[in-house]
């Protein structure tokens, strides 16, 4: 080792490896801090996919848990439903309603193609006019032919739909 050299008045020259040793010393870096930095590193590379899996483990429970409320809830509405078909007045609102039972006595009226109907029908009655409908339609003894060829377009809906994308 050297000594420190002087040079001019005041002013000392330290070697380097006595600075490196002092700057060591005030990091108070061995061997020993080191090995421990190198397995905190390891630890920590080596459990990271573990808590990555747990976490992700416990979004699932968590996302299950609201599927199961979710289902008991749906679960208990059906009980309900399902003590309601006890009452008989539900179960008679449910024949109005769907089945389009009435009560003796009562008169049900139901409008079936009201886009058919024709206003100057003297009979006032949907089926009249639907059954006249049916029985003036006329019927030709002709024969007719198309005025384009079925098999092309045929063809070309089928090559269209597999080579043009869909709208919307």
């Amino acid at each position: 080792m050297k000594p420190p050299t002087s040079r001019g008045p005041g002013k000392v020259r330290v070697s380097s490896s006595l600075a490196r040793r002092e700057l060591l010393g005030k990091l108070n870096l061995n061997a020993q801090a080191l090995t421990l930095a190198a397995l905190v590193v390891v630890a920590v590379f080596s459990v990271a996919p573990e808590l990555q899996t747990w976490y992700t483990q416990q979004v699932q429970i968590a996302d299950l848990k609201k599927q199961n409320e979710a289902t008991r809830q749906s679960l208990i509405q059906m009980k309900d439903d399902l003590k309601r078909w006890d009452d008989p007045a539900y179960v008679r609102a449910q024949a109005r309603n769907r089945l389009y039972y009435v009560m003796p006595g009562e008169i049900s009226f139901l409008v079936m193609d009201a886009g058919k109907v024709v206003a100057s029908d003297k009979s006032n009655t949907v089926g009249a006019a639907l059954a006249q409908a049916r029985n003036t339609v006329s019927v030709t003894k002709k024969v007719s032919t198309t005025k384009s060829n079925w098999t092309e377009n045929l063809v070309e809906t089928v090559v269209r739909a597999g080579l043009e994308q869909p709208k919307g």
